[in-house]
């Protein structure tokens, strides 16, 4: 073998090496869709103007853990399963309750945050909503497609006012069209807290129903992404990495 040859050759097998290492190191990109006005779950940072919040630290954490890539798209909140249906997306994370009705269209993986629903209202009318009964015959302001809006729509003669977004329902509530916004208490007690100028005109009634845990929800069916993505969480777990995260976000 001519020399010529000999380093042609051998510049032919190190490239092929090289493609072939990159190749063993791409990982799978998932697409994980969220709507982002829902603090402290999901968010947009207007400093850093990414998406913050605990399910995106946690899904981050989740799907690293597993060998993905991640890729986070902002959609309306009643987008998200059909875009999940449709392929547009692998995966929500969205503080999506677990619910019968949602988990004949998706796959949920294992619960990682249980919270309950509330009821936000302005601090001069608390004795006059106390509770969810009082809210008989009231307008509701609520977000639309949330276990919040469907417990509103229950109410006895409620007049329901749906909103794309929470801070639109709030807005409602601050301009005194509606008595109440009803939604989960964390997000309720988040936005009191990080709202200073609202803090001091709203108040957080004590009430608590239907206490319902969150979970990622994957197309019904992907078995292996379901699995991959439990194995991951249950490592994150006892790691004590998800109470790292959680304690970033709810610790007091």
């Amino acid at each position: 073998m001519s020399m010529k040859k000999f380093v042609l050759g051998a510049c032919a097998a190190a490239l092929m090496s090289t493609a072939l290492s990159g190749a063993a190191l791409a990982r799978d990109l998932l697409r994980v869709g969220t709507e982002p006005t829902f603090a402290p779950f999901e968010f947009l940072d207007t400093e850093t103007k990414q998406f913050a919040g605990f399910d995106m630290d946690l899904i981050r954490a989740v799907a690293d853990k597993a060998g993905y890539d991640v890729e986070i798209l902002n959609m309306g909140f009643d987008a998200l399963i059909p875009a999940l249906m449709t392929r547009s997306i692998d995966v929500i994370a969205a503080g999506l309750s677990i619910t019968e009705e949602r988990a004949k269209r998706v796959d949920f993986t294992k619960p990682y945050y249980t919270a309950g629903l509330s009821m936000l209202v302005r601090k001069g009318d608390a004795q006059k909503y106390p509770d969810f009964k009082a809210l008989e015959n009231q307008r509701i302001a609520v977000q639309i497609g949330t276990t919040g809006a469907d417990t509103a729509k229950d109410i006895k003669g409620a007049k329901v006012a749906a909103f794309n977004t929470t801070s639109e329902a709030f807005m409602d509530l601050a301009t005194g069209n509606s008595a109440a916004v009803v939604h989960d208490r964390p997000v309720l007690a988040y936005f009191l807290k990080t709202q200073a100028k609202s803090a001091g005109t709203m108040q957080l009634q004590p009430e608590i129903l239907d206490a319902q845990s969150y979970g990622f929800a994957v197309r019904k069916g992907n078995k292996e992404l379901l699995e991959k993505l439990n194995k991951a969480y249950d490592e994150l777990v006892a790691s004590g990495e998800v109470q790292k995260i959680h304690d970033k976000w709810f610790a007091q």
